[in-house]
């Protein structure tokens, strides 16, 4: 019998998840990566295709003068996506704010620390920005069922250590993520400030946090990704739109004290989404048609077109 995953997503095996291990990252995409549905450049970003040919990339060929920059995890690189010309800095160059190109700069299952930590470390290679829009705000929340042992100073990560059989309060766990997010978010406005680009916070969607209920086929793909793993035992706490929606609150919160837009991704794809459209592979990464609204969103909100 095939699976659900073989039968509606048959791409996703080439979304390995075999990382570098990287000084100071951890961990990050090998750099000249070709498979049938991803391409990274020298430093392992994911390339972005735009108009009539054209790439850009953080450390290969791109078009002269500036770019705009979209950072994140996993969903900027696009995880999920079928082709390179599916993800959301694609989109967003070939249709819905293509006045620039857009640079990928993105690592899968990275914290806020990272993101922020693989910026810095590769300024030196970007040209003149004009916007940097940061989508992210999950992975803290989800990192946050650590213990504290594990935390640190700056945040746990992936892979720091096993999980817990005990779960903090869902509370604590928010408490916890906001923090961290709006802290290193201060460091992204002094980097922003200093290159004298806008940037803009954008709280990553979230499938129970844009829908109540599934569709019948990401029910069928949620399901089959739960024999394996153990997303909804340590994370249905955090998995309601409540939860969600008290998230970005927060979020918001801090942005307006930082100065800093602010958009809750999820609360944008719940309004504009049909009730049939199919937007999420597993619960934090789209479809290509997922990809393509949030890149539209993006656009319309920021004002980017």
């Amino acid at each position: 019998m095939t699976s659900p995953r073989a039968e509606f997503a048959p791409h996703m095996e080439h979304y390995t998840f075999v990382l570098e291990d990287q000084p100071y990252l951890g961990y990050f995409q090998y750099g000249n990566e070709k498979t049938p549905v991803y391409h990274t450049d020298q430093h392992g970003f994911r390339v972005t295709p735009g108009p009539d040919g054209l790439r850009a990339t953080v450390g290969d060929e791109r078009p002269d003068g500036p770019a705009r920059v979209l950072a994140g995890s996993s969903a900027v690189f696009g995880v999920g996506a079928t082709s390179d010309a599916a993800t959301i800095t694609a989109r967003l160059w070939n249709a819905h704010a293509p006045r620039l190109p857009w640079l990928n700069i993105a690592g899968q299952s990275h914290n806020s620390a990272q993101e922020l930590l693989l910026f810095t470390l590769f300024q030196h290679q970007l040209p003149a920005l004009e916007d940097i829009v940061l989508l992210s705000g999950v992975n803290n929340l989800v990192l946050s069922r650590l213990p504290e042992e594990q935390q640190g100073r700056h945040g746990a990560f992936f892979d720091c250590g096993p999980a817990p059989d005990v779960i903090p309060p869902t509370e604590q766990r928010l408490a916890h993520a906001t923090q961290l997010t709006l802290r290193h978010l201060a460091g992204w406005k002094t980097l922003a400030a200093g290159l004298g680009a806008r940037l803009t916070f954008v709280l990553q969607p979230l499938a129970s946090w844009v829908r109540k209920e599934p569709l019948p086929r990401e029910k069928l793909l949620f399901d089959e990704l739960d024999e394996v793993s153990n997303f909804r035992r340590f994370h249905h706490d955090i998995s309601t739109m409540a939860v969600g929606r008290a998230y970005a609150d927060r979020l918001a919160a801090g942005c307006a004290r930082l100065d800093v837009p602010f958009v809750d991704m999820n609360a944008a794809l719940t309004e504009t989404a049909g009730p049939k459209d199919w937007l999420f592979i597993d619960r934090v990464h789209c479809t290509d048609l997922g990809y393509d609204r949030v890149a539209r969103q993006l656009a319309d909100r920021l004002d980017l077109a």
